[in-house]
């Protein structure tokens, strides 16, 4: 081979510093990223949006997205990873890091500490009638239930799971929507991920006239 083949090949064989330096750069950049984001998840106390993130972390909104799936497969021990005791769920509109739901028996223990602020059957029954029917007055609830639901709301509103939403047009009744509170407690990104439990219930127009005969919401 002669000498001016070898120098050839020698130069094709020999990387250029300034693409190393160059993909070294970028490498760093991805992982400061997805670190500042990353780092953002961990200190929230509500679902934060593609958008709010962005802007936190000076980033295009679809670069962000791009990292939170990154940070999402990370999690769950993509590429051969170990799968972690957290997950990066989607919910309620934002991304927010929850413990994994194997592990709810020990997170639950540690946080109560033998204590139970769990809600009543009797919340639990009237949560679930309103998620279902929503916008729905307390009197309509009632006459589902069969019992005053009055006390019941009060302490659902108190909990942030609950909020008022206008009024009956005929009855001027308050109504009660769920919140995005109900939602992010239950792991859900909007009311119509919840399951499909409706022919187990009376429709709202089916208990008009019994509602109309108790006192407006």
């Amino acid at each position: 081979m002669s000498d001016s083949a070898n120098h050839g090949a020698e130069q094709a064989s020999t990387p250029d510093p300034a693409l190393e330096e160059a993909s070294s750069s970028h490498l760093v950049a991805h992982e400061e990223y997805l670190g500042a984001v990353e780092a953002v998840l961990m200190v929230t106390e509500e679902p934060v949006t593609p958008a709010e993130l962005a802007a936190a972390v000076n980033l295009p909104e679809h670069q962000v997205v791009a990292l939170l799936d990154e940070l999402k497969a990370e999690a769950d021990g993509a590429d051969g990873g170990r799968e972690r005791g957290f997950e990066l769920r989607e919910v309620a509109g934002g991304w927010r890091y929850y413990s994994r739901l194997r592990y709810a028996d020990q997170v639950s223990a540690f946080v109560l500490g033998g204590q139970t602020s769990r809600l009543s059957q009797a919340a639990l029954e009237t949560l679930a009638v309103i998620a279902y029917r929503q916008p729905v007055s307390r009197s309509a609830v009632a006459a589902i239930r069969g019992v005053n639901v009055d006390g019941v709301v009060r302490t659902l509103v108190q909990r942030g799971l609950l909020d008022t939403a206008g009024t009956d047009p005929v009855t001027g009744a308050t109504l009660y929507t769920t919140t995005a509170e109900f939602l992010e407690r239950l792991g859900l990104d909007s009311i119509e991920d919840l399951p499909q439990l409706s022919p187990h219930l009376p429709g709202v127009d089916e208990v008009d006239q019994v509602a109309g005969e108790q006192n407006p919401g």
